[in-house]
């Protein structure tokens, strides 16, 4: 029998986007089903709105220390309700733009909750769609903890921060992965008091030792107040208020907390023959590693699932690739490290925060830990020098521009030996 379409694709986020817009140029015809918002967490609730809401937190620390650079700014002050209402604007503009690729595509997109009947076939809004094959790309959702369940009010999720309609005075922000860790940053920039409680001995855990020294020594000239090796025992709801029992019996008090513990794969039932891509695959739960994994699936380009950049936004921004120094026998690698503060652009642009530090063994790299302004994309050189197995030896005879930030790998590339 022949299908009503090529694919069916379940979800519309990085992982469905990708592979609806890459199978239909390839000639292929696709139907789309997304229950909610066309582009997924990553585009409404999650990349995208958090990133326009740092940078809008850039711009007022920067102003706030323009006289550094010999820039008077009188009055600066925070109208957050104009952030709001930018986060909002990019956003539509973002998805508008994707449905937009849709339609010139020829992609069918149905906004109902599908239901997968079998490895060909899928039930939407009381109608049956035929698919040669079928992808469910349906994301993950914040992480529930009992006891601490959310409320939206007090208790909240990274989906309740990003709709606040006024900042709180206060925040108690429990766990430092990435989302707690940029929250952290947005919020201690806006002037909110912001305490991190994480149950690892350091901040940022899924890092590089020297990554979270760093982070942690940042926050502190920043006076966010971080507790580690600490748990949270229990969560009181008072009266437009929460009281945080801690581990170490210490009590804290703050106008809301946020739950920032990871987050889990929704809920779908497992069909043989479907092809599940993105968080809901149980592997990475990253924007980038989804988009390769339906490249990967729909028109067959592989890519490395050791090689994963992960990025933390903010300022100074992080990012890594690789082997961590603490997972590494001491004599099994070399090891390269430079401040920031000694290149000429960082001095120059007064971004003086941070290191670049490669691992390498046996002239190849295997590990880079960036804390620096651009480390989102200083770090991309590093998985391509070790995705197409350059040798340390043959990346010293790059030619690298001045003044820049990619000098410091050059640095660090002849401090080994």
């Amino acid at each position: 029998m022949e299908k009503d379409f090529d694919f069916g694709i379940i979800g519309s986020g990085p992982a469905g986007y990708t592979a609806a817009l890459s199978a239909a140029s390839a000639g292929k015809k696709i139907i789309l089903f997304e229950k909610d918002l066309i582009g997924g967490v990553c585009l409404n609730s999650g990349c995208i709105p958090t990133k326009t809401m740092l940078h809008s937190a850039e711009i007022y620390e920067y102003l706030n220390n323009s006289l550094d650079f010999g820039i008077c700014v009188d009055h600066c002050k925070i109208d957050f309700s104009k952030i709001a209402e930018r986060k909002r604007i990019v956003v539509e503009k973002l998805r508008n733009g994707l449905e937009r690729s849709f339609k010139n595509a020829g992609i069918t997109t149905i906004n109902a909750k599908a239901k997968i009947l079998d490895k060909n076939t899928i039930e939407a809004d009381g109608k049956i769609y035929s698919c040669g094959q079928i992808i469910a790309a349906v994301g993950s959702s914040p992480r529930i903890i009992k006891g601490m369940e959310y409320d939206h009010k007090l208790i909240l999720s990274s989906d309740d921060v990003l709709n606040f309609e006024k900042l709180p005075e206060s925040i108690v922000i429990i766990g430092s992965g990435a989302i707690g860790i940029e929250f952290s940053r947005i919020l201690s920039a806006f002037n909110v008091d912001v305490t991190i409680v994480e149950i690892a001995p350091n901040l940022l855990p899924s890092a590089d030792i020297e990554i979270s020294k760093r982070v942690e020594r940042i926050f502190k000239s920043k006076e966010i107040k971080f507790y580690t090796n600490t748990s949270v025992e229990k969560i009181k709801k008072l009266t437009n208020r929460v009281q945080i029992k801690l581990s170490n019996n210490e009590i804290l008090e703050s106008d809301c907390t946020l739950l920032a513990v990871g987050r889990v794969a929704n809920e779908v039932e497992k069909v043989e023959g479907v092809t599940y891509i993105g968080d809901v695959s149980g592997s990475i739960q990253l924007a980038h590693f989804a988009s390769k994994q339906a490249l990967e699936k729909v028109v067959q380009i592989p890519f490395n699932q050791t090689l994963v950049p992960s990025v933390v936004y903010g300022n100074p921004e992080i990012a890594w690739i690789g082997k961590r120094e603490q997972d590494l026998e001491s004599d099994t690698y070399q090891k390269a490290m430079i401040p920031i503060s000694a290149l000429a652009k960082s001095q120059c642009d007064g971004a003086l925060d941070g290191m670049i530090k490669i691992l390498a063994r046996n002239n190849k790299i295997i590990g880079a830990h960036i804390v620096s302004k651009e480390a989102s994309s200083l770090i991309q050189q590093l998985v391509i020098a070790m995705q197409t197995n350059a040798t340390v030896d043959e990346l010293k005879a790059v030619c690298y521009a001045h003044p820049t930030y990619s000098e410091g790998i050059f640095e660090c590339l002849m401090r080994l030996k």
